[in-house]
């Protein structure tokens, strides 16, 4: 892998364009803020047309491990204002500039719920209000938005999972004597970034330019994974395996048959045992991780295509 760019905090990835001549350029305008939730305060964005006109549906996202929504992510965001929608998105707690330790994630369940909190409160305002509504969840964002369906499973109309980490791959996985070990000294050393990177970056981008592009990004977590959030991980996915049949929601799920961060048996055994009436599985041949951020535009196009089709069929369905 190439070695990373070191960048000022104040650079964007898009280059020296001032923000607001940026987001103008792509239509969109962008507002910026903190919301405070029982559990810490967290960095919000929107995504809104710059002209005003009415969105067709609402789109929450949630990023994935190690990210946030200040740098490449919003790429989908953009997107998704210049199909019609509003886009709304907000930095986990332990990720961007959130409240909490950098890149430490001891507790799924209040993730959730912070970002719940902010998310039923953007759809609810009086612009908002009665539009149909989505969340699209990222890798690590796709198990948060899994279990915010568990946490109200009214809250959406439909679910879009990209390569989400339902299972995880065995390289990856701490083992069952790390797991037995680290949880009986886990009050002392959950905080500790201890287990082995696995070049989370490389094997995640197929893109070698997107590869540098995503590794500059001065608020990305680069250093070890911390105990506590493997451990918090590796729970989860081992939960979430047993719950795959109590989801009834639509929903989409994508995943890239050359991931090895998120195993793509995950969104196979998701489709196959959901209970769900309205259930769609995309597999993209020989993909990486990162199917928006870090597929090669030609792959990316036709990712970006199944995702606007599936919304534009839920939003208009006649």
């Amino acid at each position: 892998m190439a070695a990373q760019v070191i960048v000022p905090e104040t650079q964007n990835y898009w280059g020296e364009m001032p923000e607001k001549e940026f987001y103008a350029s792509q239509g969109v305008k962008n507002c910026k803020g903190y919301f405070n939730t029982q559990n810490g305060t967290i960095f919000t964005q929107a995504f809104l047309p710059v002209k005003g006109e009415k969105p067709k549906g609402v789109v929450c996202l949630v990023h994935g491990y190690g990210s946030d929504t200040g740098w490449t992510f919003q790429n989908i965001a953009i997107e998704l204002v210049q199909w019609g929608y509003a886009a709304y998105a907000a930095d986990m707690l332990g990720h961007g500039r959130s409240d909490g330790i950098h890149g430490y994630v001891p507790n799924i369940d209040k993730v959730a719920a912070s970002l719940l909190s902010y998310f039923k409160s953007v759809c609810n305002t009086e612009e908002n209000k009665g539009l149909p509504s989505f969340l699209l969840g990222e890798s690590m964002g796709g198990m948060v938005a899994f279990c915010m369906y568990f946490q109200d499973p009214k809250a959406w109309d439909g679910y879009i999972f990209l390569a989400p980490l339902l299972v995880m791959p065995g390289p990856m996985r701490p083992t069952w004597l790390q797991c037995t070990g680290f949880s009986l000294i886990k009050p002392f050393v959950s905080s500790w970034p201890i287990f082995p990177q696995n070049h989370i970056v490389r094997k995640a981008i197929r893109s070698p330019a997107k590869q540098k592009l995503i590794a500059a990004n001065p608020r990305r977590y680069t250093g070890k994974p911390r105990v506590g959030t493997m451990l918090e991980l590796t729970r989860m996915v081992d939960l979430i395996g047993t719950k795959f049949h109590e989801f009834k929601a639509p929903f989409l799920t994508m995943h890239g048959t050359a991931d090895v961060v998120a195993d793509p048996e995950g969104s196979k055994n998701f489709y196959m045992k959901s209970t769900s009436d309205d259930k769609t599985l995309k597999l993209y041949d020989g993909s990486y991780h990162s199917l928006i951020q870090g597929e090669p535009d030609e792959s990316r196009s036709v990712i970006l295509a199944d995702i606007k089709a599936w919304l534009d069929e839920r939003v208009n369905p006649n």
